[in-house]
Order: structure tokens, then C-alpha cells, then sequence
């Protein structure tokens, strides 16, 4: 099935709170291959991500602040992932393209509330390197309450994307009720809606602009700090040890903010580019930071590394 097949069999009289999900518009013959890399990515991720969660669980020497935050990395991967994906390669699978109304706002929801809450993490762990690196002798009780800080930002993220559905349920949808998207991405069903949609515009630009900006302007300060702190260090070997302990969050950092941002640009203002083209980047921006997330604190970080080495090879390294 076409969009323009699920066009014509909705406006033949479907009902008004079932939806339908394109895919991946003009690439519905090549869904079964693009599934292969969707499944291999979604595999690498929970796998990645589970793994994490059980070597901190299990490892008393992981019982520290950045391993909470990593935890709750992990955690809010895991979400992120299995939020989209399964309907994603139902789509591609089986045609299962079917949808109601209430689903789509309760993923929805979900999907950006973890997409939120990976911000806030991310904040949170850029914290963590601040007082680690500028105030180490204070860490642990500046760091005490890390799962209550790691909580708020949970918390923040779920606050700030409430409106969205509601203000979404009130639209009504009386033309097209086809999403040309794999999921029910907040932009994508709001086009959909024949009314006056400008306060759901105006909530999603400010939640981007202003929440996207002032986490990204709270992890630059905070490494001003790192940089200024670091640099003052006598020896190159202990600013290099320093700057060391940020590679892993700052290759995070990139993973996570790089495709959110083009995704978003390219959603609002790239009305050239291909519909297939957003899609793919939307998806891409879902499913690459779950799965690089856990790779990056594998292989940088050496207590983990170590951790992973003693579980599946049976030595240290």
C-alpha cells in the first residue's frame, strides 16, 4: 500500500480515531531491506544498553554518581528505542500500518518525553564531570543525592511534554488521516489537523528553542569551567587525565544533540528535501544515540571496559 492507496481507503469513510502510518513514503517496495538495518540497530542497542544496566547493577565498584547517571542513560535509551521501533518494523514486516488515535498520542508522548529526558540526562552528567574535574575533593557530597538530580530531570521532561498531547486531542481531523511517517512524530500528525494550529506551533518551537537551548548553554558553561580548570593543571599528563574523563560525554554530547538538531531544522524549514529523507533522519536521530551510547562508555571509559572484558573473555585487562 502507497500513501496515495491509504488516501483513497480513508477518505472512502474510515473511522475518525483510526490513523495510518505510511512509513517510509516513496520507499514502501524497499521496506522488508530497510528493516534489516532498522532490526540490526535496534538489536546492538538493547543489547548494549541491557548490558550496561546489569554491569552496574551487579559491580559494587560502579556504585558511583557517573554510573547512576550512565544507568539512567541506559534506561532512558532503552525507552527511546523501544518506543518507535516495534510499530516501525511492524510497518515493514507485516504492512501493520494501523493505528488509533489514542495509541498515537501515548506514543507520542513517550517518544518525546525520552527524547526530553535524554537532554536533561545529558545536563546532568556534564554536571557530574564539572564537579569531578573542578571540585573533586567535594564530589561525593555535592553528589550525594545523584538519583535525585538524575530524577528531576525525569520529572522536567515528563512536566513539559504533557501539553502536547492534550493540546493535540482538542485539533480536529477531518481530512487525511494518513501520518506519512514510521511513528507518530508531534509535527507530522499536527499537519494533519484542518484547524488553527498555532499554539501547538508556537509550544513546539519554544519547547525546542528554549529547553534545547538552555540545556545546551548549561553543558557549555559547564565546560568553560572543565576547560579553565583543566588548562590551569601543571602537568600535560594531568590535563590530559582531566580532559580524558569528558571524552565519553562528549562524544554522547554529539551523538545525541547533532542529529536532533538537523532533524529538527530539516522538519520545519527543508520543505525541498525529499519526504524520505526526513524520515530516514528522524529515525536515524531515534535509534543512533541508543545504540552508540553504550559502544562510547564501553570502549572509553575503563571501568567499564575492564567490567565487560572480565565478564565475556573471564580476565581483566
Amino acid at each position: 500500500l502507497t500513501v496515495d492507496n491509504l488516501s483513497n481507503s480513508n477518505s472512502a469513510g474510515s473511522d475518525s480515531s483510526v490513523f495510518f502510518l505510511s512509513g517510509i513514503p516513496g520507499l514502501e517496495a524497499m521496506h522488508i531491506w530497510i528493516s534489516i538495518p532498522f532490526c540490526s540497530v535496534l538489536t546492538v542497542a538493547l543489547l548494549g544498553n541491557c548490558t550496561l544496566l546489569y554491569l552496574i547493577k551487579t559491580e559494587r565498584s560502579l556504585h558511583q554518581p557517573m554510573f547512576y547517571f550512565l544507568a539512567m542513560l541506559a534506561f532512558i535509551d532503552l525507552g527511546l528505542s523501544t518506543t518507535s521501533m516495534p510499530k516501525t518494523l511492524s510497518i515493514f514486516w507485516f504492512n501493520s500500518r494501523e493505528i488509533s488515535f489514542t495509541a498515537c498520542l501515548v506514543q507520542m508522548f513517550f517518544l518525546h518525553s525520552f527524547s526530553t529526558m535524554e537532554s536533561g540526562m545529558l545536563v546532568a552528567m556534564a554536571f557530574d564531570r564539572y564537579v569531578a574535574i573542578c571540585n573533586p575533593l567535594k564530589y561525593t557530597t555535592i553528589l550525594t543525592n545523584s538519583v535525585i538530580i538524575g530524577l528531576m530531570a525525569l520529572t522536567r521532561a515528563v512536566l513539559i511534554i504533557i501539553p502536547l498531547p492534550f493540546l493535540l486531542s482538542r485539533l480536529p481531523f477531518c481530512q487525511s488521516h494518513v501520518i506519512p511517517h514510521c511513528y507518530c512524530e508531534h509535527v507530522a500528525v499536527l499537519k494533519l489537523a484542518c484547524a488553527n494550529t498555532m499554539i501547538n506551533n508556537i509550544y513546539g518551537i519554544v519547547l525546542f528553542l528554549f529547553f534545547t537551548g538552555m540545556d545546551l548553554m548549561f553543558i557549555a558553561l559547564s565546560y568553560i569551567r572543565i576547560l579553565r580548570t583543566a588548562l590551569s593543571l601543571a602537568s600535560k599528563e594531568e590535563q590530559f587525565k582531566a580532559f580524558g574523563t569528558c571524552v565519553s560525554h562528549v562524544c554522547a554530547l554529539l551523538i545525541f544533540y547533532t542529529p536532533r538538531v538537523l532533524t529538527s531544522v530539516i522538519h520545519r524549514f527543508g520543505h525541498q528535501i525529499a519526504p524520505h529523507i526526513h524520515i530516514l533522519m528522524a529515525n536515524f536521530y531515534l535509534l543512533f544515540p541508543p545504540m552508540m551510547n553504550p559502544i562510547v562508555y564501553g570502549v572509553k571509559t575503563k571501568q567499564i571496559r575492564d567490567k565487560l572484558c572480565l565478564l565475556f573473555l573471564g580476565k581483566d585487562f
